[in-house]
């Protein structure tokens, strides 16, 4: 059952936060050599045959040529074979998919994800959220990303009945849960209340319902699955993955209570793993605003259409519940460094599946975790990745 033909064989991440203390090589060397340290039969440099380099770096900054070799030349890996992915707010999924195919191809034996991204370098005028919405002149004038989402939040309210209160526990569960993971950018719990009375930013969000502009890195030692034993005696397979698109203009677009994307990457990585969204144990998911992880649920499989409001409310994605999600704080407490992001969701998945979560651990069941991101010019392109603790 499921695809297993790449392990992962050790991750490691930075701690997210407003981190001008620390360059843009410095965030990537301390996030490449937690990922070698964290193999536990130990991998020398000399073994990665190729790398994956995640970030928007170069479209933040203005530096749209930015290569791969931005990232072995950062940490002496230079001369091997390293390409630069950039795909939005899935960039660090599709990043690590990229890594896979490169193992899966047989070209690679061992290979690295990493992905980076400074986030609070510039102002907000000459930064990402000045450049995210760029395009057509008419159609996306104006646009900032709250406003974007504010389209699903709005008619999800009116189709279904979502509440902002219902938006709100999501914001509550996760910042509790990020209160446990020492790599969250906020690690502070927070109430209903709170979320109410921070500014509201565009309705129906206030700032608490939002994901705060980050700084972080992360990276993911991959390898075939039949070499996973040198390095490890618990290796986590890459068990199915998926990447979709949708309309990239608002207007074309046929539904504002789903992400198209998602459900079509979904639909690849459970048939690529060869199960169903009951099997899944944990999910880290996309919630850079609240209503987004609504929606996700939704999306993803773990319940009807119009019915994630009330999954939250019912407790059934706590760290206890049926189906605990965002586990890590999710992106609206640990924070969303673009080209970052996806790996550290896998890592979490890692993490968990090995038993090794500390005090956000989940129970393992059935043994899967699933990853998810969405978003991009127009909210258009959405991954999913499934990740395993078994090959059965």
């Amino acid at each position: 059952m499921g695809w297993n033909k790449v392990a992962i064989v050790g991750v490691g991440m930075i701690r997210f936060g407003e981190l001008f203390d620390k360059s843009y090589d410095q965030m990537i060397e301390e996030a490449y050599l937690a990922a070698i340290e964290g193999v536990d039969k130990g991998i020398t440099p000399k073994e990665i045959q190729a790398g994956w380099y995640g970030t928007a770096r170069g479209f933040l900054h203005g530096q749209e040529a930015l290569g791969g070799a931005s990232l072995t030349g950062s940490i002496a890996l230079a001369g091997i074979p390293s390409t630069r992915v950039e795909n939005g707010c899935p960039t660090g999924a599709d990043t690590f998919r990229n890594a896979c195919l490169g193992v899966a191809s047989g070209v690679y034996d061992v290979v690295l994800a990493l992905g980076a991204e400074k986030m609070r370098d510039k102002s907000t005028t000459e930064g990402l959220l000045s450049r995210a919405t760029q395009g057509h002149p008419i159609i996306n004038r104006g646009e900032t990303a709250p406003a974007l989402f504010t389209f699903y939040a709005v008619r999800h309210m009116h189709e279904f009945g979502t509440t902002k209160e219902q938006m709100a526990l999501v914001a509550v569960k996760n910042h509790a849960n990020g209160a446990l993971d020492p790599y969250a950018h906020h690690r502070a719990a927070i109430c209903v209340e709170d979320v109410y009375k921070s500014p509201m930013v565009a309705y129906p969000f206030n700032v608490l319902d939002c994901c705060p502009q980050t700084d972080g890195a992360a990276a993911i030692i991959l390898c075939r699955a039949d070499l996973a034993a040198k390095y490890t005696d618990k290796p986590v397979y890459v068990a199915g993955f998926g990447l979709g698109t949708d309309y990239l203009h608002f207007h074309e677009k046929k539904t504002f209570t789903e992400f198209a994307a998602t459900v079509s990457a979904a639909k690849q990585a459970y048939a690529m793993a060869g199960i169903t969204p009951s099997q899944i144990d944990l999910a880290e998911v996309h919630d850079c605003f609240s209503i987004v992880e609504l929606i996700d649920y939704e999306d993803l499989g773990f319940c009807e259409k119009g019915e994630g409001g009330k999954l939250v409310e019912r407790g059934e994605t706590e760290r206890d519940g049926r189906i605990p999600v965002n586990v890590s704080g999710g992106l609206l407490s640990k924070g969303h460094p673009l080209g970052a992001t996806g790996l550290a969701q896998l890592s979490e998945l890692y993490w968990h599946l090995r038993n090794e979560a500390g005090e956000r651990q989940v129970e393992i069941r059935r043994g899967y975790g699933l990853q998810h991101n969405v978003g991009g010019m127009g909210l258009a392109n959405a991954a999913v990745t499934i990740l395993s603790n078994h090959t059965n």
